[in-house]
C-alpha cells in the first residue's frame, strides 16, 4: 500500500511553492493516505481551516481534482470523493497507452542517441524494488514513461498526458483496487534497450506495456471474493 503523509502539521510550510499546487498535492495525499475515502466528502472550508489560508485556492485546488476525475462535486453537498474502479482504468489507459505510442516514435531517434535518462529511472526503480518501497516504484516508474513523453519534444502530447494524472491514477489503483504493480523494473529496462537499439517496434512495446495496468487491474479484482 501506498502510505503517504495527511495535512501538514505545519501550514507555513505551503507558502514556500505555489498556493493552489501546494493545496492540490496536500489534498491527493490525503486522497492516497486514506483519509479521504471514495463516496466521503472533502469540506472546503475545514480543509482552509486546517492549512490556515482562504476558501478560494482550496477551491481552485479541488477543480483541477475534478477535471482528474478524482472528485465530483454534488449540488448542495459540495465535492466527494469519486467511487473508483476498473471501468475507469479501462478508459483511461487506453488514451494514454495511445498517446504513448506517438510519444515513442517522436521519440526514437533522440532516445537512440541518449538513453540516459530512461536508464537512471531504471537503476532508481530496481533500487526502489529491491526495498520494496511502493511509492518510490510509482514514482520512478511514473517518471520513466514522463521522460518518453519529454523526449517527443511535443508540448501538446506533453500537456495532454500530464492532463491524465499519471501518477495519481497509478497510486490510487494500487491503493483501492489492491492492485500489485505490473510495472516491473524488467520491463522498463526492455522498452529503454529498444529505444537505444532503435528497435522498431518499441512504441509497440511500450504501448502494450501501459495497457497491461488494465489487464492487472481486471485480475486483481477477479481476486476479490
Amino acid at each position: 500500500m501506498v502510505d503517504l503523509p495527511q495535512l501538514p502539521d505545519d501550514p507555513s510550510k505551503l507558502a514556500r511553492e505555489p498556493l493552489r499546487e501546494q493545496i492540490r498535492q496536500v489534498l491527493v495525499e490525503g486522497l492516497l493516505s486514506g483519509r479521504w475515502k471514495p463516496g466521503e466528502r472533502i469540506v472546503e472550508r475545514r480543509v482552509a481551516t486546517e492549512l490556515r489560508v482562504s476558501q478560494a485556492p482550496v477551491r481552485e485546488a479541488l477543480r483541477e481534482l475534478e477535471t482528474l476525475r478524482l472528485i465530483e462535486t454534488v449540488p448542495n453537498k459540495g465535492a466527494r470523493v469519486r467511487a473508483f474502479g476498473v471501468q475507469d482504468m479501462a478508459e483511461i489507459y487506453p488514451v494514454r497507452a495511445g498517446l504513448e505510442l506517438v510519444a515513442a516514435q517522436l521519440a526514437a531517434d533522440p532516445l537512440a542517441e541518449d538513453p540516459s535518462a530512461l536508464e537512471r529511472e531504471v537503476e532508481a526503480l530496481q533500487r526502489a524494488t529491491a526495498r520494496g518501497d511502493v511509492a518510490e516504484q510509482i514514482r520512478h516508474s511514473v517518471e520513466f514513461h514522463r521522460e518518453v513523453v519529454r523526449a517527443a519534444d511535443n508540448s501538446v502530447l506533453m500537456h495532454t498526458w500530464e492532463s491524465l494524472g499519471v501518477e495519481v491514477w497509478t497510486a490510487l489503483s494500487v491503493r483501492w483496487l489492491d492492485m500489485e504493480l505490473h510495472a516491473k523494473a524488467a520491463d522498463h529496462a526492455q522498452i529503454a534497450e529498444a529505444f537505444r537499439s532503435r528497435d522498431p517496434a518499441v512504441g509497440q512495446m511500450l504501448s502494450d506495456h501501459v495497457l497491461n495496468y488494465v489487464e492487472a487491474a481486471v485480475h486483481s479484482t477477479e481476486k476479490t471474493p
